[in-house]
């Protein structure tokens, strides 16, 4: 049982698939990183001075100045700013992958093949298909 294990694991498939999301994990946090804080500041400031990360709706009814004194008060709070970055986050890292798969398809994609000369024609009489360069129809023996 270790044997097939080792030899399920070691195949190139699953090593293959165990890096990738080794990388897309790595990758993942390099796009939030971009999102909260390279893109995000820009655009709040164009909007308005805006903190994306700190937007959020109070549910207990209590005014807080920020997400983390409403959270170190224990309010329940609906932080639909940090659900923005995550949007953006997933949008970025979907057009990559799409992207991605794009250059792979067209890289992979078969080239298409040359059309080939027809090496048969149709009798005018019967209307058999016999080879290109019959001079007579093997079926109804008229001449071509």
């Amino acid at each position: 049982m270790l044997k097939e294990f080792k030899e399920f694991a070691m195949r190139g498939n699953v090593l293959d698939m165990a890096i990738g999301i080794i990388i897309g994990a790595a990758f993942g946090k390099i796009i939030s990183s971009f999102v909260s804080d390279i893109l995000m500041p820009p655009v709040g400031l164009l909007v308005g001075k805006v903190d994306f990360s700190s937007l959020f709706v109070d549910l207990s009814g209590n005014a807080h100045p920020t997400l983390a004194a409403a959270k170190a008060a224990g309010a329940a709070t609906i932080n639909y700013g940090v659900f923005l970055n995550t949007v953006l986050d997933f949008l970025i890292v979907a057009f990559a992958v799409f992207l991605l798969i794009r250059q792979i398809n067209r890289m992979t994609r078969e080239p298409e093949a040359a059309p080939v000369a027809p090496t048969t024609k149709t009798c005018p009489h019967c209307f058999s298909t016999i080879h290109l360069e019959a001079t007579r129809c093997a079926h109804c023996t008229s001449a071509i």
